[in-house]
C-alpha cells in the first residue's frame, strides 16, 4: 500500500526560533534585508500623517526584529505570531534590550486577526515574510486591510517567485523548474508558497489597496558568483543594494519584494 502524503499546512517555526534568528538576521543576507526594509519604513514614518506615536500591528512578526525597532521609536506595537517559541524569544530579547515603546506579544494565526483583535484598528500594519509560509495566502490580504485605520498603511514583504525562477535558470537547475519549483525534500527555510509580484499586486488592488512603492530586497547578493564576496565586500554590496533596490530595471529580481500602500482615505 502506497504511503499517502500529508496534506500541506502553514509553516510554524516552533523548535527553530534560535536557528531562524541566526540564519535570517545574523548573516549578510539578513543584514541586507533588514537595511532595505528599514530604509523604506523610515520614509513611511517620516510622512506628516505618520509623524506621531503610532499604533502598529506586526502580523507574523516572529521574535520581533522590526517590532523592537519600531517600539524603540516610541510606537505601540502588537505582535501576533503562530509560534510560541518565537514569542518567547521576542520577550527575552525585549527583557535584555528594553525600549521606550510597548510591545504586546500574542500567540495566534494571521488568518484569525479579526478574532484575536476584534474591532482593533492600526495606523501601520506590517506583514513581512509571512505569506510565502501559508498554504492559501490570498485571503490574508483582505484581513490585513481590515485591520487598517483611516490613513493606515500596509507594509508587505514576500518571497519572490520570479527571483527563485531566475536563479534556478542561471544555475541550470532545469529539473527543479520542470517540477514547478517544488523540491522533493524541502529545506528547513525554503518557503512553501513563493509569489509573483503581479499576483500580489492584483490581490492588493482587489482589496481596494493602492501600492505606493516597491523595493527589491537582495537584488544582487544571491546572484554573486563568488559567495565569499557577500561578506568580504559587504559594505559596497549593501550600498549598491540600497541604490538599485527601487530601480525599475532591478527591483523585480529581489529575493523578497517589499510593497507598501498609500494611506486609506
Amino acid at each position: 500500500m502506497l504511503k499517502q502524503k500529508a496534506p500541506p499546512h502553514d509553516q510554524s517555526f516552533d523548535n527553530r526560533a534560535e536557528f531562524f534568528k541566526k540564519q535570517i538576521y545574523g548573516t549578510s543576507k539578513g543584514k541586507i534585508r533588514g537595511a532595505v526594509v528599514w530604509r523604506d519604513l523610515e520614509e513611511i514614518l517620516a510622512k506628516p500623517e505618520m509623524s506621531r506615536p503610532l499604533k502598529v500591528l506586526d502580523a507574523g512578526g516572529g521574535f520581533g526584529f522590526m517590532a523592537m525597532k519600531l517600539a524603540a521609536l516610541g510606537h505601540d506595537v502588537t505582535l501576533v505570531d503562530i509560534s510560541q517559541d518565537m514569542l518567547d524569544l521576542g520577550k527575552k530579547e525585549l527583557d535584555e534590550h528594553p525600549v521606550s515603546g510597548r510591545i504586546t506579544f500574542i500567540k495566534g494565526e494571521v488568518q484569525k486577526l479579526n478574532e484575536i483583535l476584534p474591532g482593533e484598528k492600526f495606523d501601520l500594519v506590517i506583514c513581512h515574510a509571512v505569506l510565502e509560509w501559508l498554504v492559501d495566502p490570498k485571503p490574508v490580504i483582505g484581513i490585513l486591510k481590515s485591520m487598517l485605520d483611516v490613513n493606515g498603511v500596509l507594509s508587505l514583504m514576500f518571497y519572490n517567485r520570479t527571483a527563485l525562477l531566475f536563479q534556478s535558470l542561471v544555475v541550470g537547475n532545469f529539473d527543479y523548474i520542470r517540477q514547478g519549483l517544488v523540491k522533493k525534500r524541502r529545506q528547513k527555510l525554503t518557503p512553501i508558497t513563493p509569489l509573483y509580484i503581479s499576483e500580489v499586486r492584483r490581490w492588493l488592488a482587489e482589496s481596494g489597496l493602492t501600492v505606493s512603492g516597491m523595493s527589491g530586497v537582495r537584488i544582487i547578493h544571491d546572484y554573486m558568483r563568488d559567495k565569499s564576496e557577500q561578506v568580504s565586500k559587504f559594505d559596497d554590496l549593501l550600498s549598491f543594494e540600497l541604490e538599485y533596490s527601487r530601480s525599475e530595471d532591478f527591483a523585480h529580481l529581489g529575493r523578497y519584494i517589499h510593497l507598501w500602500t498609500e494611506p486609506l482615505r
